[in-house]
């Protein structure tokens, strides 16, 4: 079934419908659907829904709450909730039945529960941390490779077609430095005395991190005795690029990010599109020459000035091979391009959609989600990057603390809100740590299931005491689950029934708004209304048909938060 919230707004629009046509609602002639929203009364005791149709007045010409009895005249509640009117305000509150609709919907879904139903489905290519091939993935990138994965994720789970790409910026000047750097580095395992310049501008034309150590030992052993001087350029660069490449492959597999293609810059210029483009654009007369370079025209598509595409030496900008590979993205049949840039890229965003518009693609198929960066902290405080030995690199945040919280806590705010990121937090057990607290709760329960089939044996006395159900019943339980059994426990748990109903609208609107962090807080307040109904309640007892029905509840609260968890990329361990 749908969400809640839908269910509940459909029966106040088609009652609005019925009373238009009754003339009920004053002067208002017709309704235009999706005009109002459903949300949560602030006090409880009115109800869990609620719709205000105060803002009809303006056609109807009658006081709201004279519209909200009219409305309610025409609803048809049977025994799926109680309606009352406060002022403009519908408040419904919801049946035990359809509570117990909802956990049944979990137990028959399963791994499918929350997965968006009648979409317009659309095939998505989503392009994120594409770095340059140049050394290890610092801690931003962290960010989007948890974010871009967690993202595909969700996008999929919703029910979209998504294809990520990774884009290697391997044409520029950067792998020359690659290539040059490594090369020093040999020298030095050969026992040269050489060195990387210490003039600050000159050295801006070498990567002098420790990281091409290994990659100098390795093309030493795989070369033998070399003259390494007489090397080509090229040979460098090639090796230093590969095993960047491969370095950084290694760790977005460890970090449970996958990639359906790797999308080489270079390649792009040699199969003559970014020419081809170039071509497209001066043909459609969008390029003029000023000063010996070749601008093109993005004013005409709101951009805040022209932009260089080709520099006075013949040489293309980063532009011209941005303007040829999204061209290229939406030339293999995708609906929708979404990228994730830094902050920093903002300005870029209208010189490509403008090149798009100009080129005649819909530039408003291209989504671009602006990322901020992460601040380090111990204990709250904030530390320097790299001033801590363990804290250069992703892959050193990731054997500081583990792939599970760096990827949870890394999806836990906002893409635009910058993210602090508590080292010593993220290594804690203790409730005080999100990523342990939501993994903590889905281990508890696993934990409570298990103990309602196997025996429990005192450990004084040895005696044991047989298990309250076996495996099969509890199976049959689920599988055949009779949804009358939950009204044993809807007085204790409504809250948690509702939580976990509001797991689809958090789907939904996480989705539509390419957000992730919602499903972080939704798995938090999840966890925390499972603990305080577990503290509250005995799930195991005497009582059998109470018991099976918060097994039940149980096994609705495993099946959710491992949906989102798997959402996340983040484990759902079974004992902790």
């Amino acid at each position: 079934m749908g969400t809640l919230k839908d269910f509940f707004l459909n029966e106040v629009e088609t009652s609005i419908q019925n009373a238009i046509k009754t003339e009920a609602l004053g002067e208002m002639k017709e309704y235009v659907q999706g005009s109002l929203i459903i949300e949560k009364p602030k006090n409880p005791d009115f109800g869990d829904f609620a719709v205000n149709v105060s803002s009809l007045a303006r056609a109807a010409h009658i006081a709201p709450p004279m519209i909200a009895n009219a409305i309610v005249t025409n609803l048809r509640p049977e025994d799926k909730y109680a309606v009352n009117v406060v002022g403009g305000f519908i408040n419904f509150k919801i049946s035990d039945s359809l509570l117990a609709d909802t956990v049944k919907e979990i137990l028959v879904k399963k791994e499918n529960y929350g997965k968006g139903e009648n979409i317009n489905k659309e095939k998505i290519l989503l392009e994120y941390v594409s770095a340059n091939p140049t050394g290890p993935f610092h801690i931003g990138h962290g960010r989007w490779a948890a974010m871009g994965s967690a993202l595909a994720n969700l996008l999929n789970f919703y029910g979209h077609e998504v294809y990520q790409e990774f884009y290697i910026n391997d044409a520029g000047s950067q792998i020359q430095k690659l290539g040059n750097s490594l090369r020093i580095r040999i020298r030095q395992e050969l026992g040269e005395n050489v060195d990387f310049p210490t003039d600050e501008i000159e050295r801006k034309n070498y990567y002098p991190g420790d990281y091409l150590i290994p990659v100098a030992k390795k093309y030493i052993e795989e070369h033998g005795n070399i003259d390494i001087n007489n090397v080509e350029l090229q040979e460098l660069c090639d090796y230093a690029k590969a095993e960047m490449e491969a370095c950084q492959r290694k760790l977005l597999e460890n970090f449970r990010v996958h990639f359906d293609k790797f999308y080489s810059e270079l390649d792009l210029h040699k199969s003559g599109k970014v020419e081809k483009r170039y071509k497209e654009l001066m043909d459609k007369g969008f390029l003029y020459e000023q000063e010996g370079a070749m601008w093109f025209k993005s004013t005409q598509y709101g951009d805040d000035q022209d932009r260089v595409i080709k520099k006075a030496d013949g040489s293309n900008t980063y532009l011209t091979a941005d303007i040829a590979y999204h061209a290229d993205k939406f030339d293999r049949g995708f609906d929708r391009l979404i990228d994730i840039w830094g902050a920093d890229h903002h300005g870029y965003i209208a010189r490509v959609k403008a090149s798009l518009e100009a080129l005649g693609y819909d530039s408003s198929k291209l989504e671009v989600l602006l990322g901020q960066l992460v601040n380090l902290l111990i204990d709250g405080n904030e530390v320097r990057m790299g001033k801590r030995k363990n804290m250069v690199t992703l892959d050193d945040l990731i054997e500081e603390v583990g792939v599970d919280a760096t990827r949870y806590w890394m999806c836990m705010r906002n893409i635009d809100i910058t993210l602090d990121f508590d080292i010593e937090l993220a290594k804690r057990s203790t409730d005080e740590n999100p990523v342990f607290y939501v993994q903590y709760a889905h281990a508890r329960v696993c934990s409570i299931l298990r103990n309602a089939v196997n025996d429990r044996i005192n450990t004084e006395t040895g005696e044991k005491t047989p298990a309250p159900m076996t495996e099969a019943e509890l199976d049959d339980l689920i599988n055949n689950f009779d949804k009358k059994l939950i009204l044993k426990t809807t007085d204790t748990a409504k809250n948690l029934i509702l939580k976990l109903e509001e797991f689809k609208s958090v789907i939904e609107l996480s989705a539509k708004n390419r957000t992730v962090y919602t499903i972080c807080r939704y798995v938090q307040e999840l966890a925390q209304e499972f603990h305080s109904f577990y503290n509250s309640n005995r799930v195991i007892g005497e009582d059998v048909e109470l018991m099976k029905s918060r097994l039940a509840l149980m096994v609705g609260i495993k099946t959710t938060l491992k949906n989102a968890l798997d959402i996340l990329g983040v484990s759902a361990p079974e004992k902790m």
